[in-house]
């Protein structure tokens, strides 16, 4: 989440609403009315307790900061809707898809979840798409205040100047990496096996000798979902690869088993459980063929020589990546491999910069000793669709831990600017829009050192 101060904790809080049923015996009350907007001392109380639960902590007496968040995020909700804010569905469904599954996985099962909280995993979903699509749309708005806000090199020195040398960000030790892999060659006879094992599970299932679900538990490679008997929840097409996606939506009886379906991750059988509109919830049951170690020492082998010619100079780095490395993530983009971050619920952003525990540990391992400029020799590593594959990596550039400097960190103070800017302009807006805006605060909750000083204006 992008570090405007007002979302430090919002999320948390209500992205599972009304979960504490031991609040049903407070005695509620309207704490604050903000417009025509109330909040409830019930609310307060349930964000507390969701607080403690998750050992989060907050800066202040929660009776003052968290009805004041509260009264901050109604705040932006009453602008986005005066903007006429509207939420992408797509990307509204797969965050409320992904965190329920996040919960499933915690808890332990849907039915678990719907015991613990007393409703319908429906009812449960519904309730977390409002939230969700709260956070999306208050973004939105300050995305939207602060879009025109720059930053001059001068504003910049400036900073850098005033704030104290030990108050200086310490940026850690990173690095830069390339890297080029290939897929050992899987024979024919370990495909032929993994196939004959799924058409056994298919027989087994429409026999009706094993449940679909236990196959899955007891045999998918798919860690995850196998803990759910291989449900993967409501997805869109798009969520789901390709070949995947186009078996499954063209199912429409749930007692049919599809057909063996090849994707990157491996190779799948498909159990439908529901179709809702363009999106569909499916089972799956994924096996991955296992790579001899003959393959192996074959790709070994292959990926020398590939070494070996760049050495020579035979051809560069960037363009063994280009032309020659199976890895999808890394060919366009010349090998460099990029450190991906979620910012908001609605952006992506990535940098080339790693710190060291970033780093898959295999490649870690390899990097640790070695000076920038320098190839590795091939080594084994587990890639992210969870296959094995051969490796080289070449260390493009290494920065050791150090104080935050103008000339080797100014992308960094320029971004500490950038958002001290940002923030100064939120709570400008804030501070106007309060003013423009009734507000009550029962005279029992006015006793707080408020983050923003016009509350009690009159």
């Amino acid at each position: 989440m992008k570090k405007f101060p007002f979302l430090v904790f919002l999320l948390s809080c209500f992205v599972f609403p009304g979960e504490m049923q031991s609040q049903d015996n407070v005695i509620d009350e309207v704490i604050w009315m903000v417009g025509d907007e109330p909040i409830l001392r019930s609310e307060v109380e349930n964000a507390r307790l969701q607080m403690q639960i998750y050992n989060q902590r907050i800066q202040g007496d929660p009776y003052c900061v968290i009805p004041e968040q509260i009264a901050i995020q109604k705040l932006y909700l009453h602008q986005a809707n005066l903007d006429s804010i509207v939420v992408p569905e797509d990307r509204l469904f797969q965050l409320v898809e992904s965190r329920l599954n996040m919960i499933i996985n915690q808890i332990g099962s849907r039915e678990k979840v719907e015991e613990y909280r007393g409703k319908t995993l429906n009812a449960i979903r519904e309730e977390m798409r409002e939230d969700i699509k709260d956070q999306m749309m208050i973004e939105s708005v300050q995305q939207k205040l602060v879009d025109n806000i720059k930053v001059t090199p001068a504003e910049i020195r400036s900073f850098y100047n005033r704030i104290p040398q030990d108050s200086l960000p310490f940026i850690p030790a990173n690095v830069e990496v390339e890297i080029i892999t290939q897929e050992p060659v899987i024979s024919l006879n370990e495909i032929d096996h993994i196939k004959n094992r799924l058409r056994e599970f298919t027989e087994q299932v429409n026999s009706g000798e094993r449940d679909f679900s236990t196959l899955a538990r007891l045999y998918s490679e798919d860690m995850e979902s196998a803990k759910k008997g291989g449900e993967l929840g409501f997805r869109g097409k798009a969520t789901l690869v390709p070949e995947f996606s186009a078996a499954a939506f063209e199912m429409n009886d749930p007692s049919k088993i599809s057909r063996i379906v090849e994707s990157e991750y491996g190779f799948h059988i498909i159990q439908l459980i529901e179709k809702r509109g363009d999106r569909i919830n499916a089972r799956h049951i994924l096996l991955r063929p296992k790579v001899s170690s003959e393959e192996l020492k074959e790709t070994v082998l292959r990926m020398d020589s590939i070494r070996n010619d760049i050495i020579e100079g035979k051809f560069s780095f960037e363009e063994g990546a280009t032309y020659v490395s199976h890895d999808k993530d890394t060919r366009n983009n010349r090998g460099l491999m990029v450190n991906q971050n979620e910012q908001t619920y609605s952006e992506r952003t990535g940098t080339s910069r790693f710190e060291m525990g970033e780093l898959p540990p295999e490649i870690g391992k390899v990097i640790y000793e070695m000076k920038e400029g320098e190839i590795s020799k091939p080594f084994t590593m587990t890639n992210s669709k969870q296959k094995e594959v051969v490796a080289i990596v070449r260390l493009k550039s290494r920065t050791e831990g150090h104080r935050a400097g103008l000339s080797d960190d100014y992308q960094t103070l320029r971004a500490m600017v950038e958002e001290e800017k940002k923030n100064q302009a939120l709570e400008k807006w804030l501070s106007e829009k309060i003013k423009d805006t009734y507000i009550r605060i029962n005279d029992n909750w006015k006793n707080c050192d408020f983050r923003i000083n016009t509350w009690l204006s009159e």
